[in-house]
């Protein structure tokens, strides 16, 4: 770029720079430019392409224990000035927070890039061509699976952004990341007795993306397994959620050890450190710094170090997800989780998580549960986040005598998260390159709603 203040390490010190000016005691920038392409094919034409480039400032300034965000998309000098303006007087008229404030100094990552971990593909960006004939063979090998009667739409995408943080407590670290994408929604049946599965695949390097027809199968194949789904019987029964569904059911445990639950109390896991949560010998462990993975940071939005730590051991609790707001109103250190975009303050949130896997395959739990239900997609959801009672809508397959008996749709499943966690038996068959890495889930005795 020809213009140095476009520079996101340039821009990011401008920035405070405006902040000082106005009248700011201290401040933190943002800033993300990026680059995105996606194409949409359907019946072998063209239906939406779209690229986009642009560029997003955020600046935090604090005037004693209160704060205020602004954001904007102009990187001209006299927009940033007005930014500033804005900004410290917005603080000026914002409630006090005790907990409010940057890092430290001392707390400080060492780590300013992401050197090592390998976050960005620096092979050419693919052209709009190229990215249309990934998902015309997708959606080719979709539609040549028997039983689909039409593909609902097949997409590749391509991003590529660079982030840039810096702080008037002396951090300055950025790092740039790329992702690739291909997916693809097929449909089998005709008019009420439709039913859709899809497949979908996302990587940070190009080359090590699957190929469109191994994905345009998959989503063919999946969708073509759900002719003539029905309800399945009422009752308890056990259910065993598939390896692309389990992650949510982990997530709900993520979710009630966020800092901003714990901290406003309104968590069905407030009480719950040291305590078991999980089956014994099963860990769930945070790794932010794996490497060519999605979720990778090399540090959080406050300038601290990321760093691996188990969640919980042994099925006992170890901590909770804290930014450095969180962890003041607790009384306890960050964990280094801050997460932020331009315009809004920190908050806490994981990256990288995995769960202990099992010693079984999926087909191996499905025969040990005899009768039940195996989960392939869950459809909306009515979790109490202070109580922990869980409902979710769900499709998948009945099983009997451990095997597929038959699709199944229209059905709700319940329970308390806190029992059903406690209940988990976990396959063996998470997805190394994801970032959350969760096996398939057995849970015995869940309530089923259906016919």
């Amino acid at each position: 770029m020809s213009d140095p203040i476009l520079c996101p390490d340039t821009l990011a010190q401008a920035l405070l720079d405006a902040a000082r000016a106005a009248g700011a005691e201290s401040a933190d920038a943002m800033v993300i430019e990026g680059t995105s392409v996606s194409i949409d094919v359907r019946g072998g034409r063209l239906e939406h392409a779209e690229r986009a480039e642009g560029l997003d400032i955020g600046l935090r300034v604090l005037v004693g224990r209160r704060q205020a965000c602004v954001s904007s998309s102009d990187a001209r000098p006299e927009t940033l000035a007005v930014m500033a303006e804005r900004a410290v007087a917005m603080a000026r008229e914002a409630p006090e927070d005790p907990h409010a404030g940057l890092a430290d100094p001392a707390q400080l990552s060492a780590r300013r890039d992401a050197e090592g971990l390998e976050l960005l593909d620096t092979s050419p960006e693919p052209d709009p061509a190229m990215l249309e004939e990934d998902a015309r063979r997708a959606e080719e090998a979709a539609r040549g699976v028997a039983g689909i009667s039409q593909i609902d739409q097949a997409s590749a995408a391509y991003s590529r952004r660079q982030v840039f943080l810096a702080a008037s407590n002396g951090f300055a670290g950025g790092y740039g990341r790329t992702s690739r994408h291909i997916s693809c929604v097929a449909i089998t049946g005709e008019g009420t007795a439709m039913e859709r599965d899809w497949a979908s695949e996302g990587r940070i390097f190009q080359a090590d993306l699957p190929s469109p027809e191994s994905i345009g199968q998959q989503a063919g194949e999946r969708a073509a397994a759900r002719a003539g789904s029905r309800k399945p019987p009422s009752g308890a029964y056990p259910v065993l959620y598939d390896e692309r569904v389990a992650a949510s059911l982990i997530g709900h445990l993520t979710s009630a050890i966020n800092g901003t639950s714990i901290a406003r109390g309104s968590s069905w896991l407030r009480d719950a450190l040291g305590q078991a949560v999980l089956p014994a010998g099963i860990d769930l462990i945070e790794d932010p710094l794996r490497m060519r993975i999605a979720g990778t940071r090399p540090f959080d939005a406050e300038g601290l170090a990321t760093a691996r730590r188990h969640l919980v051991r042994n099925g006992v609790l170890q901590g909770w997800v804290l930014d450095l707001a969180t962890g003041r109103k607790l009384g306890m250190e960050s964990t280094g989780n801050a997460s932020r975009g331009p315009s809004a303050p920190p908050s806490p949130s994981l990256s990288n998580t995995a769960l202990t896997q099992g010693s079984q395959s999926r087909d191996d739990l499905m025969r040990d549960m005899g009768t039940g239900l195996l989960i392939t997609s869950l459809i909306g959801s009515t979790i109490n986040p202070t109580t922990g009672d869980y409902s979710r809508g769900a499709s998948g397959f009945w099983v009997e005598n451990g095997q597929i008996a038959y699709p199944v749709n229209e059905c709700t499943i319940a329970g308390s998260l806190r029992e059903m966690l406690m209940r988990i038996i976990p396959a063996n068959d998470a997805r190394a390159y994801l970032s959350t890495q969760v096996p398939s889930l057995l849970v015995e005795g869940l309530t089923i709603a259906g016919a």
